[in-house]
């Protein structure tokens, strides 16, 4: 009787270790073999900064980030990438080459560059639409050429907002606490089935496991135009303009949808704003039929498609609600 008393926890402690064994494997496999089939995809960028990047298409399409490959003379909003910029290149099997810019979009943190030499391997672009809080996920990075950097974690949130270096807000980032070690930003994130589903960008300083990813969804958009024109076209109406409060009182007498807006602190001379007599002291509630509680609603809604397009603006003036006919123009 003693002995198959003592044998049993023996068996349990066996059955555990068995089951953690497998469950490790199971874990270990997925991670194996996202970097086995994205890892030679992912290269080392040396421009204005260093990082990472990864090819998405055989022809020599790379994509990494804005700041990877942007002096810090140019990010300021603008792609202002020079041409003439080199921008080097390292391939997995040491390959060393130099890439040209496509374009550039300082907002969301993304570039394309081209570079031209066979046998390249193209990582797939999956679903960020998809992805789901707790889903495992694999950073790799090519930093300072140390080839398949990996770290392995979780979704930890989806939908997050970042401040970009130009000021305007990422929206719809992954957050993840995949570790981005120095030098990993621009590479890909990869799912356990080795789809690309967002581009490293961004570490939090000083805080344990925050780093966010550039949604892919979010990349093709992106892509395509640069692709196309070589920016992401946006509109604009060429004003400054700081968030404000709305008093309860004139919530309340002009039916307003919400109690915040954006007060114009300065209008360009010959701009859109300018043209449509829209002034200083303004404050902006609406635009083209969305409420604007912000600065970054009245982004968000400057568009490409407003480009050209006669749009009604409504603000507040000196306690007056107005209706203002205003036409954005292109940011140069």
């Amino acid at each position: 009787m003693e002995s198959s008393t003592s044998e049993q926890p023996d068996a349990d402690q066996r059955e555990t270790s068995r089951r953690d064994a497998l469950a490790m494997d199971a874990y270990s496999h997925a991670v194996t073999t996202a970097v086995d089939l994205v890892g030679p995809s992912v290269v080392n960028v040396e421009a204005g900064g260093t990082g990472s990047g990864f090819v998405f298409a055989p022809d020599g399409l790379i994509l990494t980030n804005s700041h990877v490959v942007s002096p810090p003379s140019s990010r300021k909003g603008r792609p202002a990438v020079a041409r003439s910029h080199r921008i080097g290149v390292t391939l997995p099997d040491g390959r060393d080459l130099v890439a040209d810019l496509v374009g550039d979009d300082p907002h969301t943190d993304l570039s394309v560059l081209r570079v031209s030499a066979p046998d390249l391997v193209a990582a797939p672009f999956g679903d960020s639409s998809a992805l789901r809080p707790g889903q495992l996920v694999v950073a790799i990075g090519n930093p300072f050429g140390f080839q398949h950097t990996v770290t392995a974690g979780v979704v930890s949130a989806l939908g997050r907002s970042l401040r970009a270096r130009t000021v305007r807000l990422m929206e719809n980032l992954i957050q993840t606490d995949a570790a981005l070690n120095p030098g990993n930003s621009g590479g890909p994130l990869v799912t356990s089935t080795a789809q690309v589903v967002g581009v490293n960008t961004a570490v939090i300083l000083g805080g344990q496991g925050i780093a966010f990813a550039v949604p892919i969804n979010t990349a093709r958009y992106v892509v395509s135009s640069l692709l196309r024109d070589g920016r992401v076209r946006r509109s604009h109406l060429g004003v400054a303009g700081q968030d404000t409060v709305i008093p309860r009182r004139m919530v309340r007498q002009h039916h307003l949808r919400h109690e915040r807006g954006v007060t114009i602190t300065a209008v360009s001379a010959n701009s859109a704003a300018d043209e449509a007599q829209l002034r200083a002291g303004d404050v902006i509630v609406d635009f083209a039929g969305e409420p604007v509680s912000g600065v970054d609603d009245l982004h968000r809604l400057l568009t490409e498609e407003r480009i050209g397009e006669l749009l009604p603006v409504r603000v507040l003036r000196r306690g007056e609600l107005r209706r203002i006919l205003v036409t954005p123009r292109e940011i140069s």
